[in-house]
C-alpha cells in the first residue's frame, strides 16, 4: 500500500465515497477496519472516520508508548477527511465534530481494550451540541459520559469517584434514575467531576480537543498490553506481536438525523 521511497503511511481513510483499504487488509488495519473500509468501498452509508494502523501500535512501544509528531499530521489529514463529509468542524463551537476512538485487532478481542466516545466535547462545543439537537439535556448529559469514560481510560481515574458523584447527586434531589437528571442537573455534574480531574489529576481537565484525540490514540494502543488483553490472548493462542489498530469515525446519534 505505501511506496517504498516514501515515508511509512499509518493512516487510513474510509467514508464519503473513500475506501483506502478492504478486507484483505486485516493484519495491517484490524478486523474493524479493514470491514469499514469494505462496506464503505460497497457504497454503505458508513459514518466517516480513519484507521491507524497495526504498524503504528508496534512503533508506539518500540518508541517508549509515543505517538511520532509524522502520525499526528497524518491523523490531522484524517479528521479534515471527516470535516469534509459531515460538514462539521473539531472543535468549531458552533458545528461540532464528535468522534469515536476503538480499538480493533486483526483477530478480535471483545471488551479486552479500551473505547472513547464522545470526544470532542468542552465547555463551548457542548452548548454547539445542545443546539443543533435541540436537547440541552442530551449535550451535558453525553458531556458528563464523555468526561467520566475520558478520565477513566486516558487518565487512569478511578471510575468510582465519578460513580458516587452521581448517586450523591441524585440522592441530593430525591432522583432514583439518571433519567430524572435535568439539564441543570448534569450540568452542575459536569463541574463537579471537572474538579474531581483537577484534584485526582493534577491537572485541569484536557479542553483542547486535538489534546483529547492524540491521548485516546496513545491509550487505546496501551491498552493491548493490559493485563486483560494479555490473559485473554494467552487464553485463546492469539499472537502478542499482531498489536492492534485505532479506528477513528464520526459519532452518530440517533436522534440527529438518518
Amino acid at each position: 500500500m505505501t511506496d517504498q521511497n516514501s515515508p511509512q503511511r499509518y493512516v487510513y481513510r474510509f467514508g464519503g465515497g473513500v475506501a483506502e483499504g478492504g478486507t484483505g487488509d486485516k493484519a495491517l488495519l484490524g478486523g474493524k477496519g479493514a470491514n469499514l473500509a469494505e462496506m464503505a468501498s460497497i457504497g454503505l452509508p458508513v459514518p466517516p472516520g480513519f484507521t491507524i494502523s497495526t504498524d503504528m501500535c508496534a512503533r508506539f512501544y518500540d518508541e517508549g508508548e509515543t505517538l511520532p509528531d509524522s502520525l499526528l499530521t497524518e491523523v490531522a489529514n484524517g479528521i479534515a477527511h471527516i470535516e469534509g463529509v459531515t460538514g462539521k468542524g473539531f472543535g468549531d463551537a458552533a458545528n461540532p465534530l464528535l468522534v469515536s476512538v476503538r480499538s480493533g485487532a486483526r483477530i478480535s478481542m471483545p471488551g479486552m481494550m479500551d473505547t472513547v466516545l464522545n470526544l470532542g466535547l468542552n465547555d463551548e462545543t457542548v452548548e454547539g451540541l445542545a443546539a443543533i439537537s435541540e436537547d440541552e439535556r442530551f449535550a451535558w448529559d453525553s458531556y458528563r459520559r464523555f468526561i467520566q469514560m475520558y478520565s477513566d481510560v486516558v487518565l487512569g481515574l478511578d471510575h468510582g469517584l465519578f460513580e458516587e458523584a452521581l448517586e450523591i447527586a441524585k440522592e441530593d434531589k430525591g432522583y432514583f434514575n439518571d433519567t430524572e437528571m435535568t439539564a441543570a442537573d448534569w450540568r452542575a455534574l459536569v463541574a463537579q467531576f471537572k474538579s474531581i480531574v483537577a484534584q485526582e489529576h493534577d491537572q485541569p481537565f484536557p479542553t483542547d480537543v486535538n489534546d483529547q484525540l492524540n491521548g485516546a490514540i496513545a491509550a487505546v494502543f496501551g491498552s493491548w498490553n493490559v493485563e486483560r488483553a494479555r490473559v485473554y490472548r494467552r487464553i485463546n493462542d492469539i499472537p502478542h506481536d499482531i498489536g492492534t489498530a485505532v479506528n477513528v469515525q464520526a459519532m452518530v446519534f440517533g436522534n440527529m438525523g438518518e
